[in-house]
């Protein structure tokens, strides 16, 4: 099994790539992960990227960060009914615990993490 917990991954050394493959392995466990769907040719989901991205530097150690390309991972996206992109997930303990649509902005994404891991501040 590959180390989930590694953050490895062909975008950015703070977001895992999850796959089918590594999916269900990445969310089963007590630490939050958080998921991003997105896709490439997704204005949005681009916007949202570098908020994305320091957030999970923010939360290194204490949340995993998760991208999932909506195009080529559709069963995932089907299986928790993804039907609009970006869209961000806390998973913890396997089941998904809050989610929210559309480029948000910092404040919000944030808000689902704090959710998460049982504080509202950082």
């Amino acid at each position: 099994m590959p180390d989930i917990m590694s953050h490895e991954s062909s975008r950015t050394e703070l977001t895992v790539k999850l796959t089918e493959e590594n999916f269900d392995d990445a969310v089963s466990g007590p630490t939050p992960v958080f998921v991003d769907y997105w896709a490439v040719w997704c204005g949005p989901c681009r916007i949202m990227d570098p908020v994305v991205e320091k957030l999970a530097a923010k939360y290194f150690g204490r949340v995993l960060f998760g991208k999932v390309n909506v195009d080529e991972e559709m069963n995932i996206s089907s299986r928790f009914q993804v039907f609009s992109i970006p869209t961000f997930m806390i998973f913890k303990n396997g089941q998904p615990m809050d989610a929210v649509i559309g480029a948000v902005g910092e404040a919000s994404l944030e808000k689902l993490i704090t959710g998460a891991i049982g504080t509202g501040t950082p």
